[in-house]
This record gives C-alpha cells, structure tokens and sequence, in this order.
C-alpha cells in the first residue's frame, strides 16, 4: 500500500533515541522529509545519518521543548510540517508523598506535545492536510503506583485528541493517540535483561523477553514490539489512507489489558 507519504514533511520530537528514533526510520522509508529532533547538539545526528544510509531524508532539528525560548527557535520549521509525531514524555519520579515532580511531568506529557501543535496547526489547516499524532501510553488503563503524576498526565491525553479533533473538524488535518505497552528499547532492553538475570532467567533478550511477558507485562501476541514496530502503525495513522481516524486512542499494546 502507497501510505501517501512521499514529499510530506514530518518532526517527530524526542526521535534521537528510542521509540521515536523507530518512527522517524519509518515515516522516512515511507517517502517523508523527516525533521528528527534532539534537545542538544550532536544527538539527532545518528538517526539522520542511519535514515540518510538508508535511502531517506532527514535532517537535525535542535531545540528545548520544555521551553517557551526553545520552541520559538523551530516555530518556523513546526508551521510547514504535513505530520506532526509529539512523541517527547518521561516520568520525573512523582508521587502520593511530595508534589515536586507533578507539574514537570504535566508540562513533559502534555503541554510540550499542545505548543508543538498550537505552532503547526496554522499552517497545516491553509494547506488543508495534516496529521497530528500523540504518543500515550497503555499503562494509564493499568498504572502502577510508581510515577502517578506521569499516569496522570498521560491519562489527559485521549480527552485531549478528542477536543482537538473537533477543533480540527473539516480542515483536513486529523488528531490521535497512539497508546503503547512496553517496547523493547535499547534501555529497555538492558533494563529487563539485567532484572531477568538477577531473577535466575538466561541473558539473552530472548529469556529475558519471556521473563517480562511472565513477570511484569504480560499480553497476548507473546512479544515485546521494537521502536519499528510502533513506527509502522504511526505511519499509517499519519497516511492518506487514514484520512477518516480522527479523535481515536489505538492501543498498541498486544491485548495487554487482557492478559
């Protein structure tokens, strides 16, 4: 299937590393300009040089998201973007005993992803096409009690798709969430083989991988995703073949819920 993606212009934030490095290897391989993000010099340059290797188009794209200095530097490069990926979040350590971290992961979750959007939403409505894309998380339908303040925040983000749908009604442009479970990143990988070994498992990923499906996020396909995988299902949700999903939450998440 033609995704429709070739000679659009996309910024994925936070897309140096980890899932959102997966993502932005795919809207690339799918045709797109890619604009991949990093918060210092020097980061987006791996990803730009893996995409241009294989055939793609990217460029760096520096900037301090969590600042309003920082996202006035790419106010220009936002406005002309035909799929916006607001990938960017992290957990700030919050909790029920201290209110410190709470409005750093609200400002990280959620604010960061609404400046993107409020900077590219002008002129993806003149141009009557555009794809606003947010990624949450399955574990606010199952949190833990780590974090609650990034659950929290996180948790806003479906009302939050669904507001912007209607903002966005008859322009063209689409707004979603898409909601993971746990994807196998490299820190995530190392993270879980380490927890497995120490637990009596194998030290391949591959024992530590059924290690995690039976300890600590079972779901029902049996596998842990890579950043790709994540990767291919934005990328249709950014393609023209999804012109008519708008507002949705898709999990992503290999039936978590129910495992």
């Amino acid at each position: 299937m033609d995704l429709g993606l070739t000679g659009r212009t996309a910024f994925v934030s936070g897309s140096y590393r980890g899932t959102g490095a997966g993502i932005a290897a795919v809207l690339a391989a799918e045709g797109a300009h890619v604009l991949v993000h990093g918060f210092e010099p020097g980061q987006p340059d791996a990803v730009v040089d893996s995409i241009r290797e294989a055939g793609g188009s990217a460029d760096g794209i520096v900037a301090d998201l969590m600042s309003d200095e920082g996202l006035d530097t790419i106010g220009d490069q936002l406005a002309s973007v035909d799929v916006l990926v607001n990938n960017y979040g992290s957990p700030s350590k919050s909790s029920w005993s201290s209110t410190d971290a709470w409005a750093d992961e609200w400002n990280r979750n959620v604010m960061v992803g609404v400046r993107c959007t409020q900077l590219a939403i002008p002129g993806m409505r003149s141009r009557g096409w555009g794809r606003i894309i947010f990624l949450g998380t399955v574990g606010t339908r199952m949190p833990g009690d780590r974090n609650v303040g990034y659950y929290t925040a996180k948790a806003g983000q479906p009302a939050m798709v669904r507001t912007l749908a209607q903002e966005l009604r008859g322009t063209g442009v689409t707004a979603n969430l898409v909601s993971p479970g746990m994807i196998a990143t490299p820190e995530v990988k190392e993270m879980v083989t380490r927890r497995a070994k120490r637990d009596g498992a194998g030290g391949s990923w591959d024992d530590a991988q059924r290690w995690a499906l039976a300890k600590t996020m079972p779901n029902l396909t049996e596998r842990i995703p890579e950043p790709i995988d994540i990767g291919r299902v934005v990328a249709f949700v950014a393609s023209e073949a999804a012109w008519h999903i708008t507002g949705s939450d898709l999990a992503v998440d290999g039936g978590a819920i129910d495992a």
